[in-house]
């Protein structure tokens, strides 16, 4: 796992493929596909995520709905044109192919990043905390990952005040979560948003805060 010995963006799932891969698109004569993964949480319940693998990791394996996966990699976003407008998408871009440990969180993510967007905080009906905030991660070749992230509790109040510009570090796991947008008065859409729920936030100054809660929490049970 070289590759991750100094990297800003360090993703470990492991968990069970759900979709064929499909096809997706080819960078100097390499092809890319697609696929969704199914990790499960403690609490029962499942976050089924998209990934990106390369038909060089590919080769010589058999990837089908059902089957075991577990995976190095980074959380990576891009822009696609729908509609005539911009969305950012997300996919866990594999680097490594792994053999799961029992041991290991099979959900885990390290971002270090650069806060791109004031946090975005806010209390739910049941008077839980939550900050939105949207992390600019660095990679080769003088791009940015843009990775959305959502902190409860304590880890909400502790990012809340934090300036753009701050670099921070953050740990947790990468969550898929269900949604309704209202397209008009009468029609909804269903949506699925993937973002960061975060365990742990420091700044570089070395200040920091994190959420008590085990492996597998859900972030709307995250402690205060």
């Amino acid at each position: 796992m070289d590759y991750t010995e100094n990297s800003s963006n360090k993703v470990y799932l492991a968990g069970k493929i759900v979709t064929e891969p499909a096809y997706s698109h080819e960078i100097y004569g390499e092809g890319f596909h697609e696929m969704n993964i199914v990790v499960s949480r403690l609490s029962g319940q499942q976050d089924v995520l998209p990934v990106t693998i390369s038909e060089r990791l590919m080769d010589g394996r058999d990837f089908y709905p059902g089957g075991d996966i577990a995976l190095y990699g980074q959380f990576r976003s891009y822009n696609k044109i729908a509609d005539g407008r911009s969305r950012l998408m997300l996919t866990i871009f594999v680097r490594e192919l792994a053999v799961h440990d029992p041991d290991m969180n099979p959900n885990s993510i390290e971002l270090n990043g650069y806060v791109c967007k004031l946090p975005v905080y806010r209390t739910t009906p049941f008077k839980r905390e939550i900050s939105d905030i949207l992390l600019a991660v660095n990679r080769a070749y003088n791009k940015s990952d843009y990775i959305p992230c959502i902190a409860w509790g304590r880890n909400a109040r502790f990012v809340r005040n934090i300036a753009v510009g701050e670099k921070v570090s953050i740990s947790g796991r990468i969550q898929s979560r269900e949604y309704q947008k209202k397209i008009d008065d009468e029609t909804c859409e269903n949506k699925v948003a993937y973002e960061v729920s975060v365990n742990k936030v420091s700044l570089e100054n070395g200040l920091g805060s994190d959420a008590d809660a085990d492996a597998g929490f859900d972030a709307a049970a995250a402690k205060d």
